[in-house]
């Protein structure tokens, strides 16, 4: 955070917190758009002609948009302010939903879902930095924990409210309904936002990439890439195995859906005493724990009694997961918080991208058990990578 002291500075003696309440509307809109389509994949790829498979492309696209825009962003836009850009990637999440909810076609739609993808890029690669510069230092970490607040908001209600209103009101009925929500925060965020121009001083760091000369960030950076990569494999086709293989009817599945998120926000709220007291047992702990889940699906996946709380378990840990890889970024890179956070969202929507294509190929050419054995190998093995980060860490302490 020390690279954004000086930015800070100038807004230090005001906190901008309606614009920092402005921003977190955003978020929830930005998360609820991300992965709407997972509550909603089968009445897509009905009324768009495609199979699931290909209609959960729509979250790969998104994510591989995000990537190249997180990690271009700040180069090719350094000397525009940020409110502005912020306020353009917030049109642009509104454009997307339109343009999704009138899609005539499987091209058009992949349109949308790119366009939310370089939104979605283009806000997390700004949100720290500029959360950072609307309050004073004390109180960064309140600021952060309301803005984190709209994520874990969507976590809870979007995929469960995204099946509600598609059974009444269709699948495009339900992104349209994102849309106005997108215009209020457009709205909040141009009256609340301060203007926060670029440092100049920032052109001669250099790109996120030369982060990647230390091992440590790598190890890291790969373990939590291919946790993400295990958990949207399998999380991307959860409606359509739970309507094919568990045999749920559509209040069923909205119920479990909500269950997920429900766990997940308990998750948020509980994982820091586990970081507090065991940080790197917490984050080995929960991809093998969600591996067991995703065996036990396969195991027992025609039983909506055993499925229910496995699935509300997977919501959990899976939600809170990235709480503990945020502070992992904060505790190996403090000088270089907001270069590791860049980085960092760039890896996640890679993994997620990866993760949601491997996983429908694997979901269309051989089952839902492929996919899910896919899932528990590579959340063994971000497993085992941090674990060998945990041994990095101490190795370079000494």
């Amino acid at each position: 955070m020390s690279i954004l002291s000086n930015e800070a500075s100038h807004h230090k003696q005001h906190a901008y917190w309606s614009g920092v309440f402005a921003m977190t509307l955003c978020v929830f809109v930005l998360v609820a758009s991300e992965f709407m389509p997972v509550s909603l994949l089968s009445p897509i790829a009905a009324d768009l002609n495609v199979s699931q498979g290909l209609a959960g492309q729509g979250i790969a696209i998104s994510g591989a948009l995000a990537v190249i825009t997180s990690l271009s962003l700040s180069t090719i836009a350094r000397n525009v302010n940020r409110k502005f850009l912020l306020l353009a990637m917030t049109a642009l999440m509104a454009v997307s939903g339109v343009i999704i909810a009138s899609a005539p076609n499987y091209l058009v739609y992949m349109v949308g879902r790119a366009l939310i993808g370089v939104a979605i890029g283009g806000f997390w690669s700004m949100s720290a930095a500029t959360a950072i510069r609307m309050v004073p230092q004390h109180l960064v970490p309140r600021a952060l924990a309301i803005f984190n607040g709209g994520n874990a908001l969507a976590t809870v209600v979007a995929a469960p409210l995204g099946s509600y209103l598609g059974s009444i009101i269709g699948w495009r009925g339900a992104f349209f309904c994102l849309v106005p929500i997108a215009v209020i925060a457009f709205i909040w965020q141009y009256i609340s936002l301060p203007g926060m121009k670029t440092d100049q001083n920032r052109q001669s760091e250099g790109t996120v990439f030369r982060l990647l000369a230390n091992p440590l960030v790598v190890v890291g950076l790969a373990a939590c890439g291919i946790f993400f990569m295990g958990q949207f494999s399998l999380f991307t086709y959860l409606r359509p195995f739970l309507e094919t293989v568990t045999r749920v009817n559509i209040s069923m599945l909205s119920l479990i859906l909500l269950t997920i998120g429900v766990a997940g926000f308990i998750g948020t709220l509980v994982i820091t005493v586990f970081l507090k007291s065991a940080f790197y047992p917490t984050l080995i702990a929960i991809p093998l724990l969600m591996a067991a889940v995703a065996g036990a699906l396969i195991a027992f996946g025609h039983s909506v009694f055993i499925v229910a709380p496995l699935l509300g378990l997977w919501g959990l840990i899976a939600t809170a997961a990235p709480t503990g890889w945020w502070t992992w970024i904060a505790r190996t890179l403090p000088n270089d918080a907001e270069a590791g956070g860049g980085l960092m969202v760039a890896i996640v929507q890679l993994s997620i991208a990866f993760g949601s294509t491997v996983g429908g190929f694997a979901f269309d050419h051989s089952g839902y058990q492929s996919t899910f054995i896919i899932s528990a190998a590579l959340l063994i093995i971000a497993a085992a990578l941090t674990l060998l980060t945990s041994r990095k860490e101490i190795t370079q302490t000494n």
